[in-house]
C-alpha cells in the first residue's frame, strides 16, 4: 500500500474544502484536496437539459452509491433505500462539489442568528443553542470571500439586512429582467421592501473569470464562462497556480485512522477508477465532504481507540442534522393581462429577477408573539423546459397527446410565464433529525451507508406558511394567475448541515470554537456540519465565510501540530 504525505490533507473539494484550500496553498503549505468526483473543465459543462437535469452525470449512480432514509410511517420507523425511492442525497460529486450547480443566491446570516436561544427562549421539541461565535467574529470573513469569491449586489439599508464593514458588494448587480420593475411596484404598494438579490455570479470580469453572459442555464448547471463563484474557478484554480496544491480527483476516502497521540495519521482511500488502496498521510487533516457524508466518514473510520467514530465521545457526531425549511409556490403573468412591463420585455431570456425580501425575517405579533421568521427569493420557474413541459401533460386527471398536448405546450410556452418564490426559513435541530450507520447496507467499495432520519419540528410548517401566504399576496398585486404555494416537511437534499455541532462544551459538542475536534487535535471539520442552527437563508455564504475562518486558525496552529 504506497503512501504519500502532506502538510495538510483536506477531504473534499467543495465551497468549504476550497476555502482551505485557498488560504493554505497561499500561505505556503503543501495541501492534497481529495475528491472523490472527476475534474469537469469549463469548456465541458453543457447545457444538455436531460444530462444535467433527468441523468444527474455529476452524481453516483444510485445502485453503486447511495443513502437509506428513515420517515415515519403509522408511527413506525421504516428505513428506505434511496435506489427504490430514487430520493437522492448527492449533490455534486465533481471537482469544486455542489458550488459548480448552485443558482448563486447568497446572504449573510443575521447577528441573532448566531444567539437564537437567547433571543427567542427554548421550543419543545428543538435543540437549539446558541453559537459560540458571534456575527461579529464571522462578518471579516464575509467581507473576504464576497472579495474572493465575487459575490454581486446592491447594498440598500434594511432592518434585518447585516451590518457591513464594507458598504457596497464587490460587484454590481447582475442584470435584470424587466419584470423587477412589476414586482417592485407591487411590493411598494403592499409596504414591503423588494431587495437587490447578492449573487455569487460575476456582472464583470475578474482575473481569468468572464462576466456572466446570461445564458439562462445557471441553477444546476455548471457555469461555461467562469463566472458563477464555485470552488472549482474561485478557489482550486489559484490554489493549483501557487504549485502547492496537488488534486485527487476519482478518490474515494474510506476511513481516517487515529492513533495513541489523538491525532490522524492517515487517510485510507481507493482510486476509483483502478480500484486500487492506499494511505495519504498529513500533519493535519480537514473534513470537507458535505454534512451528512462528513459525518459518515467519521463514523465508519472507528476503530479500537475511538469505537463510537472519531471525535464521538460526547456521543453527538451525526445528530441535530439540519436542512433549510420553507416552502414555495408560483403564479402566472399572462399576455393578455400583463401590466407595467410588455410582454416581450418578460419573455427577455437569461437576465435575472434578483429580488428578495426580508421583512419577515423576524416576526413580533401582539396576537401571535415573537417567533423567528425567514426570508424569500423571487426567480422564474426553473428554465429547463422538460420539467415545465411534463406540468403540461394532464387535462381533467387524464393523460393528453397529439393535438391536444401540442396546443397546451404551445400555449404554455407562447402565452404566459410564470414566477417563483422561494420561503427560507430554520429547519430546527430535534432528535429524530440525524445520520447515522446502516448496519445492513453497504456501497460498492464496501462501506456502511448513511442512515437519515429526516424529521422536522412542527414549527418550521407555521412560520413557512406564515410566509408564503405573504408572498402570495404579492403575487396577486403583480397580476398573477393560477397562484399557489406549498409546504413540506420533506427536506430539500441541496442544503444539509449539522452533525458535528460546534461548541465551547466536550460533552455536547463535537467541535470547539474553531472547528476542531474536541477529542483528536489534528482534525477539523470545516463544512456545514458545525452549525447547530442554520439561520433563515440559503447558508453557502456562511460556509465559505467559516472556512477561511477555519483555515486562518489553522495556520496559527500549524506549528503545534
Amino acid at each position: 500500500m504506497k503512501e504519500q504525505t502532506f502538510d495538510i490533507v483536506i477531504v473534499g473539494s467543495g465551497a468549504s474544502g476550497g476555502a482551505v484550500a485557498y488560504t493554505l496553498c497561499k500561505a505556503g503549505y503543501k495541501v492534497a484536496v481529495l475528491e472523490k468526483g472527476r475534474l469537469i473543465n469549463r469548456d465541458e459543462f453543457s447545457k444538455d437539459e436531460i444530462a444535467y437535469v433527468r441523468r444527474d452525470i455529476v452524481t453516483p449512480s444510485l445502485f453503486d452509491e447511495y443513502h437509506t432514509i428513515e420517515e415515519k410511517v403509522d408511527g413506525k420507523w421504516i428505513a428506505t433505500p434511496t435506489y427504490e425511492s430514487g430520493w437522492s442525497f448527492w449533490n455534486g460529486n465533481i471537482v469544486g462539489g455542489s458550488s459548480n450547480l448552485m443558482s448563486g443566491m447568497l446572504h449573510r446570516m443575521h447577528p441573532d442568528d448566531f444567539r437564537l436561544k437567547s433571543k427567542y427562549g427554548p421550543i419543545k421539541g428543538a435543540n437549539i443553542v446558541d453559537w459560540p461565535i458571534s456575527y461579529e467574529d464571522l462578518e471579516p470573513y464575509y467581507a473576504k470571500a464576497e472579495e474572493i469569491i465575487g459575490i454581486s449586489g446592491h447594498y440598500e439599508p434594511h432592518p434585518f439586512e447585516p451590518p457591513r464593514s464594507i458598504k457596497n458588494f464587490a460587484q454590481p448587480p447582475t442584470k435584470e429582467n424587466a419584470v423587477v420593475n412589476l414586482l417592485d411596484k407591487s411590493c411598494n404598494t403592499l409596504n414591503i421592501k423588494s431587495l437587490v438579490t447578492p449573487r455569487a455570479v460575476l456582472s464583470i470580469d475578474k482575473g481569468n473569470r468572464n462576466a456572466c453572459y446570461y445564458s439562462n442555464f445557471c441553477g444546476s448547471y455548471g457555469c461555461s464562462s467562469g463566472a458563477k463563484g464555485s470552488s472549482r474557478e474561485a478557489l482550486l484554480k489559484p490554489a493549483l497556480a501557487t504549485g502547492n496544491l496537488t488534486l485527487m480527483s476519482h478518490t474515494y476516502v474510506k476511513k481516517l485512522h487515529a492513533g495513541k497521540k489523538d491525532k490522524v495519521e492517515y487517510a485510507v482511500v481507493i482510486d476509483t477508477i483502478t480500484g486500487k488502496e492506499r494511505r495519504i498521510s498529513a500533519r493535519l487533516f480537514v473534513v470537507a465532504a458535505q454534512a451528512h457524508e462528513s459525518a459518515r466518514l467519521l463514523l465508519n473510520s472507528a476503530n479500537e481507540l475511538y469505537p463510537n467514530g472519531l471525535g464521538n465521545s460526547s456521543g453527538e457526531l451525526g445528530k441535530n442534522l439540519i436542512f433549510s425549511a420553507g416552502g414555495s409556490g408560483q403564479g402566472e403573468l399572462h399576455k393578455d393581462s400583463l401590466k407595467e412591463i410588455t410582454f416581450d420585455e418578460l419573455m427577455q431570456t437569461g437576465y435575472f429577477v434578483n429580488r428578495s425580501i426580508l421583512d419577515w425575517y423576524f416576526v413580533d405579533h401582539w396576537w401571535d408573539g415573537k417567533f423567528k421568521g425567514g426570508s424569500v427569493e423571487f426567480m422564474f420557474e426553473h428554465q429547463n423546459i422538460i420539467s415545465r413541459a411534463r406540468k403540461n401533460n394532464e387535462e381533467g386527471g387524464k393523460m393528453v397527446w397529439g393535438k391536444v398536448l401540442g396546443e397546451k405546450l404551445l400555449k404554455r410556452f407562447t402565452q404566459s410565464k410564470s414566477i417563483r418564490f422561494e420561503v427560507f426559513n430554520d429547519w430546527l435541530p430535534n432528535d429524530n433529525c440525524f445520520v447515522s450507520l446502516d448496519p445492513i447496507h453497504k456501497d460498492k467499495y464496501g462501506m456502511p451507508v448513511g442512515k437519515l432520519r429526516v424529521e422536522g419540528h412542527p414549527h418550521d410548517l407555521k412560520v413557512g406558511r406564515y410566509i408564503a401566504k405573504k408572498c402570495e399576496k404579492v403575487l396577486e398585486e403583480m397580476g398573477a394567475k393560477n397562484i399557489y404555494s406549498s409546504v413540506s416537511a420533506v427536506p430539500p437534499q441541496n442544503l444539509v448541515a449539522g452533525g458535528c455541532r460546534f461548541g465551547n462544551d466536550p460533552k455536547s459538542s463535537v467541535l470547539n470554537a474553531q472547528c476542531r475536534m474536541h477529542d483528536i487535535k489534528n482534525l477539523y471539520v470545516a463544512d456545514a456540519s458545525f452549525m447547530p442552527t442554520g439561520g433563515s437563508v440559503p447558508y453557502t455564504w456562511t460556509i465559505y465565510a467559516n472556512a477561511f475562518r477555519v483555515a486562518d486558525h489553522i495556520m496559527q496552529t500549524m506549528k503545534a501540530v
